[in-house]
């Protein structure tokens, strides 16, 4: 079975994406999973070819027959999510950004006017790149369940890598510690953590760090711009050492990193200032795994 190597963070632009395409870069052998389906953005980087696409469904949303609709406001009345309208013309319709799919409605209401639908939320793709193959996808804006969506993606990369016979899959994971992250470091192998030196960014890893062992994932930190504030990344590297994580590697800044991905650049390839602490990052990394 591949071994699963995640990079996450606690919040976005900690660092994340610039960190995954330079492994991407380095790494052999592996498919590249991009499991940010709310704001994916290594596609960018990647410059894919889709080979295959599907439609992802959702959660199914209530709709309301206005055939059998009596009037009767019962819906309405339960919906504690205020997803149930009367338009002008006195017709009962569901707001489905509102609904939360929970079915009372359509339990209570007693002319059966209301039934549940299938919803396309986002898409999921297969594409090839000059760095491997790579399986990502995008939820459509507003739209839930990006967690099941994570799963379906990662789901599909062991799918391949077991075809293929590749030994690893990275991935570029969600930033927080929400559903979608959940999904993403569920069944990891290790996962690396991008912090960033600011007050926000010790706080933001000491959550992930903790959701991490929930889920008894080894873990390890990276500390992205360590240079801007090397008091904040002392305090980083001393936590790690309190909780008995590794600090894989330091990144200093440079200008270098922003300009390479507006050039749409993999920052490894780009900026000589940062490739020695990304081969350090990698190789322990791979240690590690």
């Amino acid at each position: 079975m591949s071994k699963e190597l995640v990079i996450i963070s606690g919040k976005g632009g900690t660092g994340k994406t610039t960190l995954t395409s330079s492994l991407a870069y380095l790494m052999k052998d592996k498919i590249i999973v991009d499991a940010d389906a709310d704001a994916a953005n290594m596609y960018i980087l990647m410059k894919p070819k889709v080979k295959y696409s599907e439609k992802f469904k959702g959660n199914p949303k209530a709709y309301i027959d206005p055939d059998k609709c009596t009037g009767c406001d019962i819906c309405r009345k339960l919906c504690r999510f205020d997803a149930i309208d009367i338009t002008d013309d006195g017709v009962y319709v569901v707001d489905e950004i509102k609904c939360d799919s929970c079915r009372l409605c359509e339990i209570a209401c007693p002319e059966k006017a209301i039934t549940m639908k299938d919803v396309f939320s986002g898409e999921w793709y297969e594409s090839e790149t000059e760095y491997g193959l790579f399986v990502h996808a995008k939820l459509y804006p507003g739209a839930e369940n990006s967690g099941n969506l994570v799963t379906m993606v990662k789901h599909r990369a062991h799918i391949l890598s077991e075809e293929k016979g590749i030994e690893y899959i990275l991935v570029d994971g969600s930033p927080g510690i929400g559903c979608p992250v959940i999904s993403t470091i569920s069944g990891a192998n290790f996962v690396i953590i991008v912090a960033e030196p600011t007050p926000a960014g010790l706080h933001d890893l000491e959550r992930v760090k903790k959701l991490c062992d929930s889920f008894k994932v080894k873990s390890g930190v990276v500390v992205n711009k360590y240079d801007l504030n090397e008091e904040k990344t002392k305090q980083i590297e001393e936590f790690a050492k309190k909780e008995g994580i590794e600090v894989l590697g330091k990144i200093p800044f440079d200008k270098c990193v922003p300009d390479a991905i507006v050039n749409l650049e993999i920052p490894y390839a780009a900026c000589d200032r940062i490739k020695n602490a990304i081969e350090q990052i990698y190789k322990r990394a791979m240690e590690l795994l």
